[in-house]
């Protein structure tokens, strides 16, 4: 407190350096006669050399350290510094009033107290030292002023002597003021670095969560990818094998191999569907279309999953045709739907619908475990699960609510719900309704079939090359097979492919976009193609797309190849 008191103090001693030296001059101009004026000069540069004194030494202390003892020192100097500025002032009446007029004693009185107030002004944040100024200045002048002949002096040698009980008065209220406005400015300031010490820490908690989270996504990318290559071999094998003559025991093997590569095949595809949310790679295709139709479709392929837990399964008609796209909106529910069958183990599952406004909400009765209300907004966080310590994959990866969230807030659809913990819950999906009228899309074609095509697969994992050539071959293809991109120009010169179909993530960081652009300078620019990738990571999804060459993800599915081949050939 004593330091910012000096310091505040010492910069108040520049102003006062303007006014000395012209005031000093009109001093002595207008007091001087023959038998002063010498008298009047000297006291003039005595004031100037102390007040530059002052200045001076105001100046260096301000640049020097004023901890530990030294602030008390520094007072102590400056009482020093002002006892002798207020002599030389206090001396103006005794070089002055000496057989001068008492207009003069008035101007001297005058001046006197205004630079004691000025004085006050500027060193009262100190007391001590306007103390020693004002007592020395004043009462040098009451003195001088009480000791002149004139009864009209001594009065104003009382007026003196008050003058200065005034003013030390003064000088207490200011000084009160000062430590007040400057305890305040210490408290805003521990304020401001108590704000800034928990910024950082908040920023810096920031920092780690999204660091975690980056770390997190690029771990679930790399692993997605590693666990897809070998899956996705391993389908295209069982439906190489499918097709081949087996006993029915094989028969059964085989269809328990497939049920368990598609559990695996929907994990993986789950962690996708998340990856293209975080990716914004989702483009809604928004039209009008008939509710009903999603609603049945979902039932027929979900009902049987209610009723092998002895659910009950319902799902109310409705006529409302919505405005939205029904792709994004049929992954919504049958999340929601999944939900409530895996987390009911009794009672039913009822989807109905409800007209609310201009929209209708499509809703997800269950009579499940339900949740509690502390945690019905974290179950919309990635991979959280209730009910799962266990992390049984039939009860999945706690992604579910994740998506179905993601999708609405892609499509701008409101999706809510309500529960009770024990008696179930609802989830409310609020769809526009549709104005316009619907357009059912016309049937695709049945379009080119792919015997007796010709397939260049490129693909740096000698598994996948393989089970791929196998596949293709049992639909009547003939295929070759690449590991890199210069081995596929090697093979384009001497035997040209009918179709294209690229791994994304090839070898020296190369990508089947690139590829396929370089056959394609080769075969011409619309050589069908197609890209198949592993990778989930949003900055990859991007990329990939960005191509403009459809793309596929591993695992995938061979009828899907198949459709998409044809597709590419029409």
């Amino acid at each position: 407190m004593l330091i910012e008191q000096l310091r505040l103090l010492l910069r108040n001693v520049r102003p006062s350096m303007v006014a000395i030296v012209p005031l000093a001059g009109i001093l002595v101009w207008v007091l001087s006669v023959d038998s002063n004026r010498l008298r009047l000069l000297t006291w003039a540069v005595a004031v100037i050399a102390s007040r530059l004194l002052t200045f001076w030494y105001a100046q260096r202390t301000l640049v020097a350290d004023l901890s530990g003892g030294r602030a008390q020192r520094e007072v102590l100097v400056l009482m020093l510094l002002k006892v002798i500025d207020g002599v030389a002032w206090g001396a103006l009446a005794w070089v002055a009033l000496d057989g001068s007029t008492l207009v003069n004693g008035v101007l001297v009185m005058s001046v006197m107290a205004g630079v004691t107030n000025s004085a006050m002004a500027a060193m009262a944040v100190v007391p001590p030292v306007f103390l020693a100024f004002g007592l020395f200045a004043l009462s040098g002048l009451a003195l001088k002023l009480w000791l002149m002949p004139d009864p009209a002096y001594g009065a104003m040698a009382w007026i003196s002597v008050v003058y200065v009980g005034l003013l030390l008065s003064q000088s207490r209220i200011s000084a009160r003021a000062a430590r007040a406005a400057i305890q305040l400015r210490f408290e805003n300031i521990d304020l401001i670095e108590r704000l800034r010490v928990e910024t950082n820490k908040a920023q810096e908690a920031h920092r780690e969560a999204e660091l975690a989270n980056l770390a997190k996504t690029k771990f679930l990318a790399a692993a997605s990818h590693d666990l897809r290559q070998p899956i996705h071999a391993q389908g295209l094998f069982i439906d190489v094998l499918s097709h081949t003559p087996l006993s029915p025991q094989q028969s059964g093997l085989l269809a328990s191999t497939r049920s368990a590569w598609l559990a695996s095949s929907d994990m993986l595809n789950t962690l996708l569907d998340f990856s293209r949310i975080e990716a914004g790679v989702v483009h809604p295709n928004v039209r009008p279309f008939h509710l009903q139709d999603l609603l049945h479709k979902i039932e027929n392929d979900l009902a049987p999953l209610a009723d092998a837990k002895g659910l009950v399964y319902r799902s109310r008609e409705t006529a409302v045709a919505v405005n939205s796209d029904a792709l994004l909106v049929e992954m919504i529910l049958r999340n929601l739907v999944s939900n409530a069958i895996r987390y009911s183990e009794h009672g039913g599952v009822l989807v109905a619908c409800r007209r609310r406004g201009h929209g209708v909400a499509v809703e997800v009765w269950d009579t499940g475990i339900g949740v509690a209300e502390a945690d019905q907004e974290a179950i919309f966080s990635e991979f959280h699960q209730l009910g799962n310590p266990e992390r049984d994959r039939n009860k999945g990866l706690g992604l579910g609510l994740a998506i179905a969230q993601g999708l609405a807030k892609t499509l701008g659809h409101d999706l809510t719900m309500s529960s009770r913990l024990g008696r179930g819950s609802v989830f409310r999906l609020t769809l526009p309704l549709a104005h316009a009228t619907v357009i059912e899309p016309p049937s695709a074609p049945v379009g080119r079939r792919l015997a007796q095509q010709h397939v260049l697969v490129i693909d740096d994992d000698a598994v996948v090359c393989s089970a791929m050539a196998q596949l293709l071959q049992s639909w009547g293809c003939s295929c070759d097979t690449a590991e890199s991109i210069e081995e596929a120009l090697s093979i384009v010169r001497v035997r040209r492919p009918d179709i294209l179909i690229s791994d994304y993530r090839l070898r020296e960081q190369r990508t089947g976009a690139q590829a396929i652009a370089e056959l394609r300078t080769l075969l011409g620019p619309n050589t069908p193609a197609l890209m198949v990738t592993g990778d989930t990571a949003p900055d990859r999804l991007r990329e990939a797309l960005a191509s403009g060459i459809p793309l596929l993800h591993k695992p995938v599915n061979p009828e899907l190849l198949y459709r998409a081949m044809v597709d590419v050939l029409k």
